[in-house]
């Protein structure tokens, strides 16, 4: 929160942030994305976030990329990242693949890496 305070403090036009739910409890990671929405929303800021917490990050982004082994493999509005059924499998929890693993790796590299 402080380095948060301290970036806006300088009144940037672009705000990055590097995996800040990283550590924190599930209650103050909500705090923060609705700090970070907030000031997207009312300042008119451009937040870039990177993220893990998939299920987080797509409540409050607009647009969303999927990157894996640096590449670009998916992106486009959050909702649709969040109806797609691979970022819903791999990324979300609604898979029902038994080996994540071996289920996680032939899907996506028939679809994405071909």
């Amino acid at each position: 929160m402080l380095a948060i305070g301290r970036a806006l403090v300088t009144q940037p036009s672009l705000l990055m942030l590097d995996e800040p739910s990283l550590g924190l409890a599930p209650f103050l990671v909500a705090e923060i994305f609705g700090i970070l929405q907030k000031i997207n929303k009312e300042e008119g800021m451009s937040v870039l976030l990177v993220e893990q917490n998939a299920l987080a990050a797509l409540e409050i982004v607009s647009e969303g990329y999927l990157i894996e082994n640096g590449r670009v493999v998916m992106n486009g509005t959050a909702e649709a990242l969040k109806s797609n059924s691979d970022i819903q499998e791999f990324y979300l929890g609604g898979g029902e693949g038994t080996d994540f693993h071996n289920v996680k790796h032939y899907s996506r590299r028939k679809r994405w890496l071909n």
